[in-house]
């Protein structure tokens, strides 16, 4: 009797919370410095939530270890669903690996959703005769190439890596804190190429001033059509960037079904889609079970990889 009044009470309390929640403001953290693309969509998911769950909702950037500080300060937020961190998966499915005890693993996290996908690509000067990945990988068997990306075992890299994986052909990388410093590097004729967020190097692209020469999704990029997947060039590198919403673990199941729901109505929000587009960052809703699924496959598909690289963590 006494296990069924407790779990009676237990039920009403979970119950009493979904029905309150939110009741006071939110905050959505953006683990990276101001001024990227996340900056517009989050603001979008922001007010998109304003609007559905009642309150206030705040972006705020906390910066720092790869996206680690700010998602560390999620983690360790009352885990009432009052406090989210928008973020791609680096800094959970990462960063872990490279760093101990970063509290930002996933049994850290309760996943809500995912929002969207930061594709990653390869992007030559406009003017260079490397018009293929295969291209690529046949000049660097010639001679050594070096490329850029946004920092030391960066998803962008890790792209590739995979490269290097399926062909044997190895390239000489130079990180770079963020994507603008290498790809101005590539621009200046100092790199041969650029591992980058497409979104990152679009205006350049646009401007014709880089050439994309492959993505490395499951599917082209919506915005360069014409530049097809690494998988569909010959060469096996697939490389995802999901980025997501997260919660603190054991945040009430309730109050999590109550986000999940705000967060797919969001991505479907006309104003969202519309700052995706012009940011050239394709929307890609996941359920809660979903995202939860990638989030723990990546992670431990990340170990092995990151110790083939050589990674120890500090």
């Amino acid at each position: 009797m006494r296990r069924l009044i407790l779990a009676a009470a237990l039920a009403a309390s979970t119950g009493a919370v979904a029905q309150t929640f939110p009741d006071r403001p939110m905050t959505i953290v953006l683990p990276y410095s101001p001024g990227s693309a996340a900056d517009s969509y989050g603001r979008a998911i922001a007010e998109h939530f304003t609007r559905i769950l009642g309150q206030n909702v705040v972006v705020t950037n906390r910066d720092g270890g790869s996206g680690v500080v700010g998602m560390r300060f999620v983690a360790t937020s009352p885990p009432d669903g009052h406090t989210l961190g928008l973020t791609p998966m680096t800094a959970i499915v990462v960063q872990p690996h490279m760093v101990r005890n970063t509290g930002t693993s996933p049994e850290n996290f309760a996943p809500v959703c995912g929002t969207n996908e930061n594709v990653l690509g390869l992007a030559v000067r406009a003017d260079s005769a490397i018009r293929t990945l295969p291209d690529l990988v046949a000049e660097g068997r010639r001679r050594p190439l070096s490329f850029g990306s946004p920092g030391p075992n960066s998803l962008p890299q890790l792209g590739v890596w995979r490269v290097t994986r399926a062909t044997g052909v190895e390239f000489n990388h130079i990180p770079f804190r963020g994507d603008p410093p290498h790809l101005n590097e590539v621009l200046g004729g100092r790199l041969d190429f650029s591992a980058t967020v497409v979104a990152s190097a679009s205006g350049l692209i646009d401007a014709g001033r880089l050439r994309l020469i492959a993505v490395f999704s499951e599917s082209r990029h919506p915005d360069y059509p014409d530049v097809p997947t690494a998988r569909e060039q010959g060469i096996d590198a697939l490389q995802l960037s999901q980025v997501g919403i997260y919660a603190p673990a054991s945040t009430p199941e309730p109050v999590l079904d109550r986000l999940e729901a705000a967060c797919r109505s969001a991505t479907e929000d006309p104003a969202f889609r519309r700052i995706a587009a012009q940011a050239r960052v394709p929307v890609r809703y996941l359920s809660r079970a979903d995202f939860t699924r990638m989030v723990r496959e990546e992670y431990a598909a990340y170990g092995p990889i990151l110790r083939a690289l050589g990674v120890q963590p500090e």
